[in-house]
């Protein structure tokens, strides 16, 4: 009886998750997963068919660099493959730490605490710092790693409308007998290519008597003269509390996130945050890949010609009458084709041209806001934008769109 009772149970919660998988496709929402057999780079290969990559987060291009390689296969022969442990027990390696070092020189921070991912940097981080006693306040367009974060503490939770300062403002004025206010932004939005105001941010911080979180994941490597993200973009790196950002976009695209700010701040979390507490380290190769992403981003000048890029590719698609989003800064290019089935049949037939690039449609974006989302990269040569450009011309004037 107990085998029967135990067998219908299981039997019931495969019928849900099949309604439920059900459902993401009727909504049109369903991911397939595409199975690359190359390394990441700007060429991949697809289904045995060599494509230019459009839709990477590798906007430095350094996912299959041979130095970044050389150092992790180097850590694997000198430091074994995994540390079968968390940090406090016997998870540190000399090489954990003097990644942390160098984060946390990158971004001009006194410490820095790593991560498996920057999502459990996020989930990790509100719980410690804030009770009921504290008030926090979150763009309606944050990343979910912020908003599943800030699920798990006490303090008051104010969505402010995207972007919207005067709304950010009313919400701060709401909460003046907090004992800690705490704005979180993302610096990047991955979805619109837009840039948090972090120069009005800082302002009303400082009236409001608020700390700010700022997550870096698209920003950091991205933006600014130095790749030090958007506090250097508004000449702010001094202003931000803390940084929490990714080691698998524009730093190698591996693994591993962190938190970076001041020693009391990353003391506590090494205490309490519990995604850090029990989870095993990042893996050694990991680590040694990660600092030699730190030592390139020191002397390379591939931020110049990601921005340069990055401004051809937006003026070009604008120019011949597409509907692009975001800042000009930004090498997150969402092209606006409107209908679901136009976009979705765009995106097919840019693959055909040799162009992996995916659309979003509705209710990954809003009905009617369908779009392409294109990502630029300084590995990018200007023989493989305009073969990209060409394909956008082509497609967008036969489907009527430009």
């Amino acid at each position: 009886p107990f085998y029967t009772k135990n067998f219908k149970s299981f039997s019931k919660l495969l019928d849900v998750a099949k309604g439920l998988v059900s459902d993401v496709k009727n909504s049109g929402s369903y991911k397939v997963e595409r199975v690359i057999t190359s390394p990441q780079s700007m060429e991949i290969k697809v289904n045995n068919k060599t494509m230019l990559n459009f839709c990477a987060n590798n906007y430095l291009g350094l996912s299959d660099n041979k130095e970044i390689i050389k150092a992790s296969v180097n850590a694997l022969n000198t430091r074994g493959y995994g540390m079968s442990s968390v940090r406090f027990i016997c998870g540190t390696q000399d090489l954990h730490k003097e990644l942390e070092s160098k984060i946390s020189n990158f971004h001009s921070k006194e410490d820095s605490i790593l991560y498996t991912s920057c999502f459990d940097a996020n989930a990790g981080i509100f719980e410690v710092l804030l009770t009921n006693e504290d008030a926090i306040f979150s763009d309606a367009l944050n990343h979910a790693s912020i908003i599943d974060g800030v699920r798990l503490c006490k303090a008051k939770k104010h969505r402010f409308n995207h972007l919207d300062m005067s709304d950010l403002e009313e919400k701060l004025k709401s909460e003046e007998g907090s004992r800690i206010k705490l704005i979180v932004t993302d610096g990047v939005f991955s979805m619109d290519g837009d840039i948090a105001p972090l120069d009005k941010i800082v302002n009303l911080a400082k009236k409001y008597n608020a700390s700010i979180l700022i997550d870096e994941s698209h920003a950091t490597g991205v933006i600014g003269k130095t790749g030090r993200g958007t506090p250097e973009l508004f000449g702010l790196r001094d202003e931000i509390d803390i940084i929490n950002s990714t080691l698998g976009k524009a730093l190698g695209g591996g693994c591993g996130g962190y938190t970076t700010g001041k020693k009391e701040i990353v003391e506590l979390l090494r205490q309490k945050s519990r995604p850090y507490l029990f989870s095993n380290s990042i893996l050694p190769c990991v680590a040694a890949g990660g600092i030699e992403v730190f030592n390139i981003l020191e002397k390379t000048k591939d931020y110049e010609k990601l921005n340069q890029s990055t401004k051809y590719f937006r003026t070009k698609i604008s120019g011949l009458g597409f509907k692009i989003l975001g800042d000009i800064n930004c090498p997150i290019v969402p092209i606006v084709i409107g209908n679901e089935k136009i976009a979705t049949d765009f995106g097919m037939e840019m693959e055909t041209e040799g162009i992996f690039v995916v659309g979003f449609s509705y209710p990954v974006v809003p009905k009617g806001q369908a779009r392409i989302r294109v990502q630029i990269s300084a590995g990018h040569t200007q023989e493989q934008l305009d073969k990209a450009i060409n394909a956008f011309e082509m497609i967008g004037r036969k489907n009527k769109l430009i």
